[in-house]
């Protein structure tokens, strides 16, 4: 969306040109803006200037007030592919009868409002030369120009110049220096230009860390990932293991290696024919697939396709992205319909983004690694889509989007929010934008929560900010509240964790205004202590009533009972029969000692912490049915349920709804019965799991209507991580839309924990707005 606003500040004479100052802020540095308004301006006889400042960019311009129209209607529909505007203003100014048009040396302020543009494919233009024998750049594998190539991730300060960034490692050859100078070039001020004489350089080590003296690194490792090797493969945010996506035996090692078990691979595939191959998508996927931002969209699995097996047990999509960097064309063109490209680490840590960092953590998984010498300053992983009612919807923001803005529903004093415990991502605001930053992982790890702190710190200094409101979860243990607690002279925020997901999603569609919020994940700590995750509240960004939830079941063994479900499923079988448990084969795989205890620490509240959490109820459905019994991953259970279900089942279970305490309850109990009663009569895993999302679809409509009938809102949010579950979002969607409401649901922030600080950012602003 962009704003422009004209102030009259002058009158002209009969015969003197129009002249006017132009102001852009967005993301309009490093991306050939300049020489694209220099080349704009001549084609249309417009005199005048541009020069970059630290908001943006300035241009004064005079010309006939026809081209001077034509010249504006060009700033607002040509742009470069990489440039944003957020914000366009013009002010008339007396003529001063300038004969040309020129680019101007940066002028420096004492406010930085300029925006670094997020890292970017590469461009058709600079691939052609990749491949072009005849070109001086064949075959480089950091070729770049203004319109793609590395941005957010080798930025190290402001304002964005080759000095501040890790391209300041090389010095520009002559060739490459004309380029950079030349308005006309579409190197112009490209930071990251380079050619094979000056620029950074691709080297091969062996499973040592040791130097393999080889003429073209590149073709050595496509080698060796056609004889089933496993590579370790520096990006533009970090390090991915690369094996053959068609090599069962190469993805096995891979997985054992990697010590993950079943958590589904990435795949990378050269262009959309080979992903054809192996996957299903329509237009809106294939636009995603090759958008500038490259994301992994997860696809639909082709029945009958040739990759191996092993890249996502028991899950019928995979998770597919499009070559983002010049060396990845080159592992890829002609050599392969897909390689894994999983992010170089172990389980839970952070993605290995240093040299020797990566020679170390890495020395175990990969048999060679493929590395160059240009700094990665911000680790990135790679951002995760998939399409949803048509619509695309961010499950994790990082590479590509960040540090991109959000437009808010209105202009707030600037927060620092530091998000969730888990899938964490921080957010800052600065005036009516918010900028998420990059998917940084669960704190609980060490090594992540370093990461965190270093994020904080750049996206501070990016942004030339430091906000003395600093948001952070209730929760009073996570790593993220203590970390608040730690910043001197600063106000903090404690901010609920569903209501900061309600207002992510009323922030991200720039709505102020309350709506019901149907907020269904996993883990949050509640306003009484307990563990919310099932939620009917009423609120906006000024504050929230809960209104309803699932009823409360009990987590014997506590956090054991998030790894393994069975422990929910026990529960959930004595909230619905009490102590005479029917006879089914999961009763029967505990011992009956080990039931004794586990319904004496419910009994008596030991080691059994309260949930109305729904993803809970769906862990203890996936192991009622053998899905899932214990977790490899988060949220593996409720994943394999919803891929479970086949077919066009239309049936539904029962759920009881009752108040209490002047809240609406929703029991499971009577779903939990009639799925036993299913099981009884051997009703397959999908019927069943059908069943269970339509009963949640069917009483999400109903509680609505009556919430509705209640406080008279029309409009619905739908957040929290379940809802990133295609099925149940969908129909659950179509339920409330039939009925009336309007339904709001997330894009451009994760509904998952991967959006809360947007949520609690707005939330804090708020807050601090109606105190000011």
């Amino acid at each position: 969306m962009v704003e422009e606003s004209c102030t009259i500040a002058s009158f002209f004479g009969e015969n003197r040109l129009p002249r006017q100052k132009i102001l852009i802020e967005g993301i309009v540095q490093g991306v050939g803006f300049r020489p694209f308004v220099f080349q704009l301006a001549r084609r249309c006889e417009i005199a005048g200037w541009v020069r970059n400042d630290c908001r943006g960019v300035t241009i004064e311009a005079e010309g006939e007030e026809g081209q001077l129209a034509l010249f504006r209607r060009g700033l607002r529909e040509e742009l470069p592919p990489l440039a944003v505007i957020t914000r366009l203003d013009i002010l008339d100014l007396p003529p001063q009868g300038e004969g040309g048009f020129v680019i101007r040396a940066s002028a420096g302020e004492a406010e930085n409002k300029a925006q670094i543009a997020p890292d970017a494919w590469v461009c058709p233009d600079c691939l052609d030369e990749l491949f072009d024998p005849g070109n001086r750049r064949y075959r480089y594998p950091f070729i770049n120009c203004t319109n793609c190539g590395p941005r957010y991730t080798i930025v190290t300060g402001i304002p964005y110049d080759r000095l501040k960034t890790t391209m300041a490692d090389f010095s520009l050859c002559r060739a490459c220096r004309l380029e950079y100078e030349d308005p006309e070039n579409r190197r112009f001020h490209a930071q990251p230009n380079a050619c094979p004489e000056c620029g950074p350089r691709l080297s091969l080590l062996d499973s040592a860390g040791n130097p393999c003296l080889v003429a073209d690194p590149a073709a050595v490792a496509v080698d060796l990932l056609r004889q089933g090797k496993i590579l370790a493969v520096k990006g533009l945010g970090g390090y991915h293991l690369a094996v053959d996506a068609e090599n069962g035996a190469a993805v096995a090692e891979l997985r054992r290696r990697k010590a993950r078990d079943e958590k589904p691979f990435a795949l990378m595939s050269p262009g959309l024919a080979e992903v054809e191959s192996y996957a299903l998508f329509d237009d809106t996927e294939r636009r995603l697939l090759s958008g500038q931002e490259r994301p992994i969209v997860l696809l639909r699995q082709r029945p009958g396709h040739c990759l191996s097996p092993l890249i996502a047990p028991r899950n019928r999509d995979f998770g597919v992205m499009l070559p983002y960097t010049p060396l990845h064309h080159l592992l890829l063109r002609d050599c392969f319909t897909a390689l894994v490209m999983t992010s170089g680490n172990l389980s839970d840590e952070p993605i290995a983004f240093e040299n020797a960092e990566a020679r170390q953590r890495l020395s175990g998984l990969a048999d060679a690694f493929l590395i160059h010498n240009r700094r990665i300053f911000t680790r990135t992983d790679d951002s995760i889509a998939r399409v949803m009612a048509g619509r695309p919807l961010l499950l994790r923001r990082s590479r590509g989007y960040v540090p991109r803005g959000i437009l808010l529903p209105a202009a707030q004093a600037s927060v620092l929010a530091l998000g969730a415990e888990l899938k964490n991502a921080i957010c800052i605001t600065r005036d009516e934008r918010a900028f998420l930053g990059q998917h940084i992982g669960d704190l609980q790890n060490h090594e992540v929560f370093e990461s965190f702190r270093c994020a904080v710190d750049h996206l501070q200094s990016l942004l030339d900010l430091r906000p003395q409101i600093v948001a952070h979860d209730l929760h009073p243990h996570f790593f993220s509240t203590r970390f608040a607690l730690e910043l001197p002279q600063v106000r903090r925020v404690a901010v609920q964790h569903h209501h900061a997901h309600l207002a992510s999603c009323l922030a991200e569609n720039g709505i102020a205004d309350e709506a019901l919020g149907v907020i269904f994940d996993g883990f949050g700590y509640g306003a009484d202590g307990h563990a919310w995750g099932g939620e009917f509240l009423l609120g906006g960004c000024a504050g929230y009533r809960r209104l309803g939830h699932l009823a409360y079941l009990p987590m014997p063994g506590g956090d054991a009972a998030t790894r393994e479900p069975w422990r929910m499923a026990f529960s959930a079988l004595v909230r619905a029969y009490g102590r005479d448990l029917p006879r089914l084969p999961f009763i029967d795989e505990i011992a009956e000692r080990d039931r004794r205890i586990l319904q004496q620490m419910m009994a008596k509240g030991i080691n059994s912490p309260l949930t109305s959490s729904c993803g809970r109820l769906f862990d203890a459905v996936a192991a009622l049915t053998g899905v899932r019994g214990r977790v490899g991953y988060e949220g593996q259970a409720a994943l394999e349920l919803e891929q479970a279900i086949a077919g066009d089942e239309e049936g539904s279970y029962p759920l009881e709804l009752t108040e209490k305490d002047g809240l609406l309850v929703v029991d499971p109990a009577p779903l939990i019965r009639a799925v036993v009663d299913d099981l009884r009569c051997r009703a397959s895993v999908s019927v069943i799991s059908a069943r269970f999302h339509n009963a949640l679809a069917a009483t999400i409509g109903e509680v609505c209507r009556r919430l509705r009938a209640a406080t008279g809102q029309e409009r619905v949010v739908l957040s929290g991580g379940v809802f990133q579950n295609r099925y149940l979002t969908e129909r659950a969607s179509r339920e409330l839309q039939a009925s009336g409401f309007e339904v709001i649901t997330h894009s451009l922030a994760p509904p998952n924990d991967g959006g809360l600080a947007l949520g609690q950012a707005v939330i804090a602003g708020r807050l601090a707005a109606g105190e000011g």
